[in-house]
């Protein structure tokens, strides 16, 4: 090997010597409550698929139908030659949706956040930010150039302490997780909704984890807390409760105009294709018709949380669907993974540098696609390793 890669050599075998390197299962079945994982049947426990939307017939048909009417491509980018019908459509019917004034669809959350921030606030400016805020958050927040003020998780009054500790900036963000992705805790939106008036600073929150999950038939945070009209932008993705794959920007018309002209994701990268948007806007049909999978959602986040509790497991501070099972050691977290799956448990480790030293975990992600039975069968495999292994008592 060239001597200029031996970093890299030497940089992944340092991850294998402290179990901290992160093997990547493949898939070769639809999403669903089981999938088919390195040529195994396994029940699924790591998709963000809230609603079980992302192998609905009705989506597949709509996509289905995009594909003979648009073809499999946008080759261009929306500002040229690849704004479709479609893509106003979804923004429209996600508007209303929300109770936004507007919105701007982007390829994934990822690209909003990263779109967004670097529109709003550069070099002049600061951003305020939670401590555990999602990688898209900061990655956008270190590319806009803007100070980066981090202030403690989910504490407005360490957030307002923050803001008068800082002077002449030009314009401010306070940016926040809706629902944090690794602890399944939310925002106190509320609170920063104060904090944010007071101070007239512009509030932004990723809700990303709420989309589909919280508020009135998966309306999101905003919707949750009753806050319409008073956070600056929101933050949307459609590849988990949505099942399909994008992102969005939902707030302020004068806002979304602004992306429209200076989202540099939305200016210099090709458009989602037209099966991608159908098949949201058949997911967002499916949401304003019933609250069905949303409510069957969260009776099997409760069911399966006071299940792991009794048996003594540590779900931390969850208050949402995710369910970190915590168990602190990153080879003990790696090692009950792979004993799940051994018992056809498909449950991922999540450890450094996803989430800090000493809080390794498994996140559990309920969804309702799983049946009681599934849910029984889980929590069986769980209470039989841990048992093996001396996380639970017999």
């Amino acid at each position: 090997m060239a001597d200029k890669l031996r970093w890299i050599s030497d940089e992944l075998q340092n991850l294998r010597d402290q179990g901290l390197y992160n093997t990547i299962r493949t898939i070769s079945s639809p999403q669903g409550a089981w999938l088919d994982v390195d040529g195994k049947r396994v029940l699924n426990f790591c998709s963000n698929n809230y609603l079980g939307l992302a192998n609905d017939p009705r989506l597949r048909d709509a996509a289905k139908r995009a594909v003979d009417e648009f073809g499999a491509g946008p080759a261009a980018v929306r500002t040229i030659a690849g704004n479709l019908t479609l893509h106003r459509e979804l923004e429209a019917r996600l508007a209303k949706f929300k109770g936004a004034e507007a919105t701007i669809a982007f390829q994934s959350g990822f690209a909003s956040n990263l779109g967004t921030i670097a529109a709003l606030v550069g070099k002049e400016d600061v951003i305020f930010s939670d401590e555990l805020n999602h990688a898209s958050i900061i990655d956008g927040a270190r590319l806009s150039g803007a100070k980066i003020v981090r202030y403690a998780h989910n504490d407005a009054n360490a957030l307002a302490s923050a803001i008068k500790n800082e002077s002449g900036y030009r314009r401010a963000l306070i940016i926040s997780d809706g629902v944090f992705s690794m602890d399944g805790d939310i925002a106190p939106l509320p609170d920063l909704v104060t904090v944010a008036e007071q101070h007239d600073i512009m509030l932004m929150m990723d809700d990303a984890h709420g989309e589909g999950v919280l508020g009135r038939g998966g309306r999101g945070i905003v919707d949750h807390f009753g806050m319409h009209g008073r956070v600056d932008v929101e933050i949307g993705t459609l590849s988990k409760a949505f099942g399909v794959v994008g992102g969005y920007v939902a707030g302020k018309k004068e806002i979304v105009e602004w992306l429209n002209q200076r989202g540099r994701p939305f200016l210099f990268s090709s458009a989602t294709t037209a099966a991608d948007t159908a098949a949201c806007l058949a997911a967002v049909d499916i949401l304003e018709q019933s609250t069905e999978l949303v409510d069957r959602l969260w009776d099997n986040a409760r069911y399966f949380k006071s299940e792991m509790r009794r048996l003594g497991f540590d779900t931390g501070k969850s208050e949402t669907p995710i369910t970190p099972i915590m168990f602190g050691d990153e080879a003990l977290t790696r090692n009950f993974s792979k004993k799940l799956f051994e018992n056809d448990v498909f449950a991922m480790g999540i450890t450094y540098p996803t989430v800090p030293k000493g809080k390794a975990r498994i996140r559990v992600m309920i969804s309702a696609a799983h049946s009681r039975t599934d849910l029984d069968r889980g929590i069986r495999m769980f209470a039989k390793v841990g048992r093996e292994l001396g996380v639970i008592g017999s």
